[in-house]
């Protein structure tokens, strides 16, 4: 059995029958030894048995009595025990298992165990709860008396000083230059396992280490301090330490051991020992408290004695039948070297002499903890010596980790440190020395040590820790085992969760359910991973808890999901044996689901469950086979994103055909200069065959190599061939596949364009050969190559364009780390070992280090060290963020200037930049609905353009011989030499062909993608996440703009607003006034609280206020205490009024130029006085009622004010000092600054704004005013949002939906387009199609302007993908032959790759995009904007239409609105030009629209 305490947070109670009903409630419950609660401190101390008692169920004990109540702690805390032994009388009435079973129905005995012969009783119980004599009469009609076990003399003390061999060492440190340094050594050496104290001294530039030599050796040390960074050498040889202190302390909490060497004396009774605690002044060294210890230990009356050098105390214990204190005092001031001085403390009467039970070196104070001390005192400690904020957070990590520590809080400005402590546990001295040791100067307040009850408490904290060692003994992977027999695990798809307070909310309640182990929710992929009790709960009950919380919830049946996945290289395999080794091994495995090994690869594919075993569990395991293994390692460069691999491949292909196509084109153009140049020479008239023929032969080119077959025609061929194969080798590959597959593209096209050229030429060439023609045919051969070489640049350029579309996926891929570094913490988090390992074998639950400059590797949990972290990549936030235990930090994000260990809580793919990147990545392949369209398109278009051609080859075929002037009259180049025939085939062939290269179904299937890749990343780059082509399409059709108020119009934090006194200032001013009800509100956790203590904290320039007690709170209604020491704070803020008066004074005297000399201040260079009276104020905060209640008239003047502010949507709060009203404060909360903009801005685009809230319809129309909307929905519930959403589509609207997430997800799942505003991690990822990463409601404004711009890119692509096909196509095709305009099929293959490129490059005009500054649309707004008046807003309550909330206009009113609705129509045309437009809005809109609803023309 086993004694937990925790202390459970308890909020509203409000007198001491609550805290009676709390005691005896949880009194009650099984398991519960005691419980204390305090109506102070707010908190409920319980004192349980761990077996019997969870602190869960305490907590909702509590809560289900109507009380709020939380776990302060997590970790429950050991409780110390004692032990005693019990002799039962032979003649007992009572069995022994009846004695056992009586001592255990009382409160605060833990365990009854009886010895073999039945007569000696081992009670375990708590010292604070009851003690021995109790025990005795627990048991009625039975005599139990008291025994001393036997102890064989020297067996515990031989134990403990086997451990004692303690080293100290002394090293010379070097680099140091402030105290951080000393403190970064002392905390890192101090973690370390053996460590017993270090003190490092900076203006010695050394260390003093005292440390156990079987843990630790001094070469280890050294080498740690230089791993801080620092060069260590040693001063001397470590020397062993003589028996000093903290050997001492270590005694003392050895259970039961005997001091040194003294037996305990048998004969004399246990109940006669009694404790004396001396002060002892004069020590100086160990050889000093070894004297003492030696010299008393040896008088017959003394049991033990333990000497402190640190604190220059002496506890003995001692038998006073034998001997007196008088006598021991007067001993100790005769040891040798006889100048020590001894005392007795003063609250010794209180102390000493308490009787001891079985175990001698208890501490006395246990059995003190009912005298009703607080459990938490408050010492304020001076710091001098503090330069910067990594001091501040060095002492308060320091000081928070000592024992009993409740909380610090350390000023840099004030140079002071408040710290909250247990009594019980440590003392001020011992907190100042600690600080002291850090190489600050510290000193106590003279108040500081007013509350302090026991000068010398002995820490039992340490013997708590060595109670409780042997429980971490257990290893955790045993304890995961046994788990996983009783605990299955399930996936639930969550939707509807917006932000880090939905998982919160999901984790939290689901907790509490029976049979649920544990629950991690991961927003980003919308997935809760749940590990239950079958035997309780199954998945779908698991589901529908989900949704009755409010989110949709769905068991994902894939399962494996869960299960990680290892691709490992393992070399040193050589047959199948060892493949068989390696299965067969990890298959016996715990936790390794399949494994599947390769011997030809070297490769292995491991499936395990990661919450049984991780990666490097399973490397290990393969390791320790015998074979070298290690991870495949992943391509983590986003290589796939950057087209290198078709760049370079597109590259090739367009030099190979470049290199034969140059030689191609020289000949044709040559061949063209000789043909016109014989043109014009024979131009009066036609040459015979004969005449050809003749001039064939005298042609070099035109030489017959052999009959039929001329130079020309033959080299051709031969640079036509290696282009056909080489060149056009992907293309072949390509059409090949689509063929296949049943469909065509554009491959297919220039497959056939240019095998029909190549085979046409060819068969002509044999035919001609054949027939041994003399006259040369003319071929196409030059058509293939010149093709090729434009597609393939075309495509090159196309591939290095898309590359750089995909550079913001790439750049957010390339923020994941490589490498982690995994820390092995022992207990108290010392840190144990480091190893660097991938960061793909980072484990749930890792510990993982890191080093300021260095990246996280994992999202986790801060669990030690403080730091400021960048996340500007991947939230946009500029400034760095502070972390602390306790805080998340996001994978991707860089820590700065300290070290931090964290927990990893999502690893690998769970983490939220995984989850941005898949995100982006699947926006980007996501379809446009646009582009769905031209996919369809695509697919019709290359049969179509195959059917045209044809047309084209038989129309001209027909046309030909049917009439042949036409095709000779504009053919080029016709002469006689050739017949008839071939020339009409010859045009044909050369339209058909030119047609199918011209057309090109690839500009169109560009159009959209690469603009959406654009749009989408540069909105990623401006903190626009646009989730995909739809919504990116969809927004620019938005027409109505729905704004959620709290915390997206408006702040969702209060402010104060107005502070009216109602009293003179002579009677009470108003610094002071503000300076009680500041201190006031510091205690109340009301959000209107902290709005005024941060105001009047701003208002006195101060970071502490007074003292509150007495502190009392009414749901509803408001607070009363009584507040002091303010007198300090108010005459730091005078003197600071003072001086400034003085300055002022002094400078108008030199402007004035006389001599006149200045008056002297009224105090200068005064001190404050050190016994100001510390005056005690009553204090009342609250509403009317409040006031009314405590008897307190509220003047009808004060509340018409209240009802005014009341009136434009603020909260008036009352406050009284001793009796008399004396303020009115008015706390709102504020519109954010760019709401107006943004609002007038989206108006000026031609949308329309409504406010839709819950909240009331006087805040909600107050609002309203002030942004510029004229629309409100007042008082929707959540549920009904989406109603409302719904009711504007059903009007034929476009809705947007902008909300922070909390509870807007149905609305903005709802919207055409849901626009989620979030900070950091905190995105409403789920519902919204849009997530602006920063919290600037101008990001509105350009993610509709970013769609607009994109969808006019898109339509732009479509023009120029378009124009080529509808205008080049009927070119190709010779239907503009009369007007001259002919096309050779090299000019439509450039025409063609010139569309693809043209396309690709309009797309990249995007990345020039900028958001639209606030600066100019300021500027263009100037004088625009105005607050509307409440007669222009019409307010809708509920979920009704009717316009309840708008007042009826009077008929001047309607006069005054028709006037200038009248005005505003003479000059909507000027406005519509000079206004913000982004994008024009309906010119009718402007006339007929709501009056208020654009800018207002001064009448």
């Amino acid at each position: 059995m086993e004694a937990k305490s925790i202390v459970i947070s308890v909020e509203g109670m409000t007198c001491s029958s609550c805290v009676q009903t709390v005691e005896q409630h949880v009194r009650k419950m099984d398991g519960v030894h005691n419980v204390r609660v305090s109506l102070e401190d707010k908190n409920a101390v319980v004192i349980y048995d761990s077996k019997l008692q969870t602190p869960t169920v305490l907590q909702e004990a509590i809560y289900d009595m109507g009380f709020d109540a939380t776990l302060a702690d997590s970790n429950p805390q050991p409780v110390l025990l004692d032990t005693i032994f019990l002799t039962i009388p032979t003649q007992s009435a009572l069995m022994s298992k009846q004695i056992c079973s009586t001592l255990l129905q009382n409160k605060g005995i833990v365990d009854v165990k009886m010895s073999s012969d039945q007569k000696t009783a081992v009670v375990t119980f708590i010292p604070s709860i009851t003690n021995g004599k109790q025990i005795i009469q627990m048991v009625p009609g039975v005599d139990l008396s008291i025994s001393a076990p036997e102890v064989t003399p020297g067996t515990c003390e031989d134990s403990s000083w086997s451990q004692a061999s303690s080293v100290v060492l002394r090293l010379k440190v070097e680099g140091m230059t402030c105290h951080s340094c000393t403190s970064t050594i002392e905390g890192k050496i101090g973690k370390l396992q053996g460590i017993q104290r270090i003190k490092v001294s900076l203006d010695n530039q050394e260390a003093v280490v005292v440390y156990q030599a079987h843990l630790i050796t001094a070469e280890e040390i050294r080498h740690q301090i230089e791993a801080a960074g620092f060069t260590a050498s040693f001063r001397k040889q470590p020397r062993p330490l003589k028996l000093g202190a903290i050997d001492l302390e270590r005694l003392r909490n050895t259970p039961q051991s005997k001091g040194s060497g003294t037996a305990l004396k048998g004969s004399s009774n246990v109940n006669d020992v009694k404790t004396v605690v001396f002060r002892i002044d004069g020590m100086h060294c160990g050889s000093c408290v070894l004297n003492i210890q030696s010299t008393i230990a040896a008088l017959p009356s003394v049991t033990s004695i333990v000497v402190s050098l640190e604190k220059k105390s002496a506890i003995i214990n001692y038998n006073p039948n034998v001997t007196s204190v008088d006598v021991l005092r007067k001993a100790i001031e005769a040891v040798s070297p006889e100048t020590l001085k001894v005392s007795l403390p003063e609250d010794y009467e209180n102390v000493a002499l308490l009787p001891m039970l079985a175990s001698p070196l208890k501490s006395p104070h246990p059995a003190s903890k009912d005298a009703g001390q607080p459990l938490t005192q408050v010492a304020v400690i001076n710091i001098e010596g503090m330069t910067c904020n990594s001091c501040v957070q060095s002492i308060e990590g320091v000081v928070s980790q000592k024992a009993g520590v409740k909380s610090v809080r350390v000023s840099l400005a004030n140079g002071s440190g408040t710290i909250e402590y247990d009594p019980l546990q440590t003392s001020p001295e011992d907190l100042r020395s600690s600080i002291e040791d850090m190489g600050f100067d510290a000193s106590l307040c003279a108040k500081a040590e007013l509350p302090v009850a026991l000068a010398q408490p002995v820490p039992e904290v340490q013997l708590e820790s060595h109670r409780t060692e042997p429980l971490s003994k257990v290893s955790p992977s045993h304890l995961a085992r046994q788990e996983t027999k009783t605990v299955s695990k399930c996936y639930v798809q969550v939707t509807g969760m917006t932000c880090a307070s939905c998982v919160a909310n999901i984790e939290r309640n689901l907790r509490r359910e029976d049979g649920i182990h544990s629950i991690l929710v991961a927003l980003m992929a919308g997935k809760a991973e749940v590990r239950y009790n079958p035997a309780v709960i199954h998945p779908s009950a698991i589901a529908e808890l989900i949704r009755e919380l409010g989110f949709g919830a769905t068991v994902m049946e894939n399962c494996g999901e869960g299960d990680g996945i290892l691709e490992l290289v393992v070399r040193g395999m050589t047959c199948a044996s060892c493949v068989h080794k390696i299965e067969s091994t990890l298959m016996k495995t715990n936790g390794v689901l399949y494994c599947s090994v390769a011997l030809a690869t070297n490769k292995a594919h491991i499936k395990y469950d990661p919450e049984i075993i991780g990666p490097r569990d399973v490397i290990q395991v393969v390791k320790d086979l015998g074979f070298t293994t290690s991870l495949v390692k992943k391509d983590r460069s986003a290589s796939h994103l950057d087209h290198k691999q078709e760049i370079r491949q597109w590259k090739r292909s367009f030099v190979v055909s470049l290199v034969f196509c140059i030689p191609v084109m020289g000949l044709m153009i040559y061949m063209m200069v000789m043909d016109s140049q014989l043109s014009d020479a024979h131009a009066h008239h036609n040459m015979s065959s004969e005449e050809m023929e003749a001039l064939h032969s005298s042609m070099v080119l035109e030489y017959q190599l052999l009959p039929g077959l001329s130079v020309m025609n033959f080299l051709s061929f031969l640079l036509c061939v290696p282009v056909q194969v080489f060149g056009g080798w992907h293309f072949y590959i390509q059409a090949y596949k689509a063929l296949k597959h049943r469909t065509a593209n554009m491959d297919v096209l220039i497959v056939l364009a240019t095998s029909i050229a190549f085979v046409y030429s060819f068969v002509i060439l044999l035919v001609a050969m054949a027939e041994k023609a003399k006259a040369n045919p003319v071929t196409f051969f030059d058509t293939p190559p010149m093709l090729f070489v434009f597609i393939s640049l075309g495509r090159w350029l196309e591939h290095v364009a898309k590359g750089k579309t995909s550079e913001a996926l790439a750049r957010l891929i390339s923020l994941q780390a490589t490498e982690a570094t995994i820390v092995t913490l022992g207990p108290d988090n010392v840190l144990l070992s480091e190893e660097q390992v991938d960061v793909e074998l980072v484990q749930r639950g890792d510990v993982v280090k890191v080093i300021p400059g260095g990246k996280f590797p994992v999202d986790g949990r801060v669990i030690e060290g403080h730091s400021m972290v960048d996340e500007s990549l991947i939230t946009g936030e500029a400034m760095p963020v502070t972390k602390k235990p306790g805080n998340t930090v996001i994978a991707g994000s860089i820590n700065q200037n300290g070290s931090l260990l964290i927990s990893a809580t999502h690893v690998g793919a769970d983490t939220t930049l995984s989850q941005i990147v898949k995100l982006v990545e699947e926006a980007q392949t996501s379809k446009a609905p646009i582009q769905q369209f031209a996919d369809k398109l695509s697919g019709y278009f290359v049969p179509c353009i195959v059917a045209v051609s044809v047309v084209t080859l038989f129309a001209w075929i027909i046309i030909g011989f049917v009439d042949f002037e036409i095709v000779e009259k504009y053919f080029l180049g016709y002469n006689k030499s050739i017949s008839a025939a071939e020339v009409i085939i010859r045009f044909a062939f050369q339209a058909s062909i030119t047609v199918l290269c011209i057309a090109c179904p690839c500009s169109l299937g560009l159009a959209t993608p690469t603009a959406v890749m654009v749009g989408t990343g540069v909105g990623a780059q401006n903190g626009i996440l646009i989730k995909g082509g739809e919504p990116l399409e969809m927004a620019h059709k938005v027409k109505v703009v729905v704004f959620d108020k709290t915390g997206t119009i408006t702040h969702g934090t209060p402010e104060v607003m107005q502070v009216k006194f109602l009293v003179e200032g002579n009677l009470l001013p108003h610094n002071k006034m503000l300076a009680i009800v500041g201190t006031a509100e510091g205690n109340s956790e009301h959000p209107l609280g902290a709005a005024i203590t941060k105001y009047c904290k701003k208002e006195l320039d101060s970071e502490t206020l007074g003292t509150c007690t007495d502190f009392q709170v009414v749901p509803g209604c408001g607070i009363s205490c009584k507040v002091t020491n303010i007198e300090s704070l108010l005459y730091r803020k005078n003197s600071m009024v003072e001086e400034n008066n003085i300055k002022n004074v002094t400078l108008l005297k030199i402007e004035e130029n006389t001599d006149q000399s200045v008056p002297p201040a009224l105090i200068i260079d005064a001190e404050l006085p050190t016994a100001v009276a510390s005056q005690k104020y009553s204090v009342l905060i609250g509403n009317r009622e409040w006031m009314t209640r405590n008897g307190l008239i509220v003047k009808s003047d004060v509340d018409r004010a209240m009802v005014e502010h009341e009136r434009r949507g603020r909260t008036a709060v009352l406050a009284a000092v001793d009796g008399v009203l004396c303020g009115l404060i008015a706390i709102a909360d504020t519109v954010k600054p760019e709401a107006e903009l943004a609002v007038h801005t989206l108006k000026s685009m031609g949308l329309e704004v409504v406010l839709m809230t819950g909240d009331n319809s006087k805040t909600a129309r107050s609002i309203a005013s002030q942004v510029g909307i004229t629309k409100v929905f007042a008082e929707v519930l959540p549920s009904h949002k989406v109603a409302k959403v719904k009711q504007l589509q059903d009007e034929g609207k476009r809705v947007a939906m902008v909300g922070d997430g909390i509870n807007d997800s149905p609305a903005l799942a709802m919207a055409n387009v849901g626009i989620a505003i979030g900070t950091g991690t905190d995105v409403a990822i789920e519902a919204a199609d849009v997530v602006l990463i920063k919290d600037d409601l101008m990001d509105v404004v350009a993610s509709i302007d970013l769609s607009r711009k994109t969808v006019k890119r898109i339509r732009i692509n479509f023009v120029f993908a378009l124009i080529y096909n509808l205008i080049g196509v009927p070119i190709a095709a010779g239907v503009f032959l009369p007007v001259g305009l002919v096309l050779q099929p090299w000019m439509g293959s450039a025409a063609m790759a010139a569309s693809s490129v043209s396309v690709v490059l309009s797309s990249l005009l995007l990345k020039m995009y900028q958001k639209p500054s606030s600066e100019k649309l300021e500027f263009r707004a100037r004088g625009q904007m105005r607050h509307k008046s409440p007669s222009e807003i019409s307010v809708h309550i509920g979920i009704d239409e009717t316009g309840a909330g708008s007042p009826k206009l009077s008929l001047m009113d309607r006069i005054i609105n028709y006037s200038r609705a009248s005005i505003n129509s003479l000059f909507s045309d000027k406005r519509s030009v000079n206004s913000v437009v982004l994008n024009e809005p309906d010119k009718h809109s402007l006339l007929v629209g709501d009056f208020g609803e654009d800018d207002d023309t001064a009448l």
